[in-house]
C-alpha cells in the first residue's frame, strides 16, 4: 500500500508543511486510518478515495490524535501527488467535511509545480475576551479578536510581536482542539501569522493553508484589497499568494514530494 510524503507550500525540500497522502481504493477502517496517521506523526495525513462516477474525489484529514474537518496544506500535497503520480484529470475536485475543494496546476515543473488551491471562506465573529488559556500568553492587549468554529484568531500590534510571540503550550493545550491564530499586517507582504494547536499534537504549525481562509476575508477588508501576498512566521515558514473572489478563496502554492514508500498492514 503506498504512501507519500510532500513538503507543501514550498518549492524547496525541508521547509514549508510536510503532510503525508494515501491514495485508496477503497477507504480503510477509521481506527486504522488514525493509526496510520499517529505513526506517520505529521500534523496531517491526506487519505483520498476517488467517487465511484468519476466526478472527483473524498479526502479525510487525520492529525496523530484525531481526525480534523478541513487542512489545507494536505489537501494541496494530495493534489501534487494525484497529478505528479496519478496522472489525475484536471482540474481536481475533491469533497471534504468543509465542502467543495478545487485545486488546479498553476505553473508546471518537474519537481515542485505550482497549485491554484480554491477554498470555501471560513467566517470568524467578534468576541468580547479571550478564554484565560490565551489571554496569559499575550503581554500586550491584542488589537482585535475573534472566534471561527475552530480557531481563536487574534489581532497583534506588529509583526515583531507575531515573530516573537511564546505562547503557553500547556495552557493552550487545555483548549482542546481548538487551535490558536496571531497575525499582523506586514513589512514586507501584506500580513503574516502563526498558528499553534497543541491539544491536537501540533505545537506550531510550519505552514497552514486552511487559515488562510479566514485571514484573507479579513485583511482584505482591513487593507482594501482582494490580492494578497502572505507569510506564516514558524520556523520552516512558507509564503502565500492568495485571493478573495467572493466567497471563495484562492491561494497559490507549491508543492515538491520528499518520499514515496509502501507500508506492510495485516491483512
Amino acid at each position: 500500500m503506498q504512501i507519500f510524503q510532500v513538503d507543501a507550500f514550498t518549492s524547496e525540500l525541508f521547509k514549508g508543511n510536510p503532510a503525508a497522502v494515501m491514495v485508496l481504493d477503497q477507504w480503510l477502517d477509521d481506527a486504522l486510518m488514525q493509526h496510520i496517521a499517529m505513526e506517520n506523526n505529521l500534523s496531517e495525513t491526506a487519505f483520498v478515495v476517488q467517487r465511484a462516477d468519476k466526478s472527483g474525489w473524498d479526502i479525510r484529514w487525520f492529525t496523530p490524535s484525531h481526525e480534523v474537518s478541513f487542512c489545507g496544506h494536505a489537501t494541496l500535497a494530495s493534489a501534487h501527488i494525484l497529478h505528479t503520480e496519478y496522472q489525475a484529470e484536471r482540474p481536481i475536485q475533491f469533497f471534504g467535511k468543509v465542502g467543495a475543494l478545487q485545486v488546479d496546476l498553476h505553473e508546471p515543473h518537474d519537481r515542485s509545480p505550482s497549485y491554484l488551491l480554491d477554498f470555501p471562506v471560513i467566517a470568524h465573529t467578534p468576541i468580547d475576551a479571550l478564554p484565560k488559556e490565551i489571554a496569559a500568553s499575550f503581554a500586550a492587549t491584542p488589537l482585535a479578536v475573534f472566534k471561527t468554529y475552530e480557531n481563536y484568531f487574534v489581532v497583534l500590534e506588529n509583526e515583531d510581536a507575531v515573530r516573537t510571540f511564546e505562547p503557553d503550550l500547556g495552557a493552550l493545550a487545555k483548549l482542546g482542539t481548538d487551535g490558536v491564530i496571531i497575525t499582523t499586517q506586514g513589512d514586507d507582504v501584506d500580513f503574516v501569522s502563526r498558528y499553534f494547536v497543541p491539544g491536537s499534537g501540533i505545537d506550531e504549525d510550519p505552514v497552514t493553508g486552511s487559515i488562510h481562509t479566514t485571514l484573507v476575508p479579513y485583511w482584505a477588508q482591513k487593507l482594501g484589497k482582494n490580492t494578497l501576498a502572505a507569510h506564516q512566521a514558524s520556523a520552516r515558514g512558507g509564503n502565500l499568494s492568495c485571493r478573495l473572489v467572493g466567497d471563495r478563496v484562492h491561494i497559490v502554492g507549491n508543492a515538491t514530494t520528499y518520499l514515496r514508500g509502501n507500508l506492510f498492514l495485516e491483512a
